[in-house]
């Protein structure tokens, strides 16, 4: 069909997976909420299917206070038993509490980088997006030199549930990465 949008290949037909997709996924993120944002569904994703995270997404946006990082720091073991209780997102007790864990350190990167943009882009060579030129999905790699880099430092800071796989898929997420296919239908958008 010569009118076909051709998308990355592990797009389904799923409107919200396109609409993630084409508006979201690979844009490069500069404020730190959308990063934290980023960081708690990437967490949360951990053995699950990004989908079903993103079908939670506005559950993660109303237990953890609108991705506040500085609120959910503040977060208690009180709320912690409140969240197990939450249909809206995983109910897994090490996520939980790794979130809220992970928010605390956010902010401690905050204050050493002034941002946690500033810190992943620290790690980037001449702080500047990764532009892959991948042609198949079966090129794209599960992660990374940099990834590995990003997550031993961040394990090093005490962050949990953020291994290199899933460092890699947050840095494309955020846009630290251009993973979209050479053929894709958002690639002249991000480069």
């Amino acid at each position: 069909m010569a009118n076909e949008i051709i998308r990355c290949g592990w797009v389904n037909n799923d409107p919200l997976y396109i609409k993630y997709h084409d508006e979201e996924w690979g844009t490069e993120v500069i404020d730190d909420k959308t990063m934290f944002e980023f960081l708690v569904l990437e967490s949360a994703q951990a053995g699950l299917s990004w989908i079903t995270i993103l079908r939670k997404r506005e559950g993660y946006r109303k237990a953890f206070a609108g991705f506040d990082a500085k609120k959910v720091s503040l977060f208690t073991e009180q709320d912690v038993e409140r969240l197990m209780l939450d249909e809206g997102i995983i109910r897994n007790r090490l996520k939980i509490k790794a979130t809220i864990s992970n928010a605390r350190l956010f902010l401690e990167v905050q204050r050493e980088f002034g941002s946690f943009c500033n810190y992943l882009k620290s790690f980037l060579p001449e702080g500047k997006p990764v532009v892959n030129h991948w042609k198949t999905l079966s090129e794209v790699p599960a992660s990374t030199p940099l990834s590995d880099a990003i997550s031993k430092d961040m394990k090093k800071r005490g962050f949990k549930f953020f291994g290199t796989t899933i460092c890699y898929a947050h840095l494309q997420a955020v846009g630290y990465v251009n993973d979209h296919l050479i053929d894709c239908v958002c690639r002249t958008k991000t480069e």
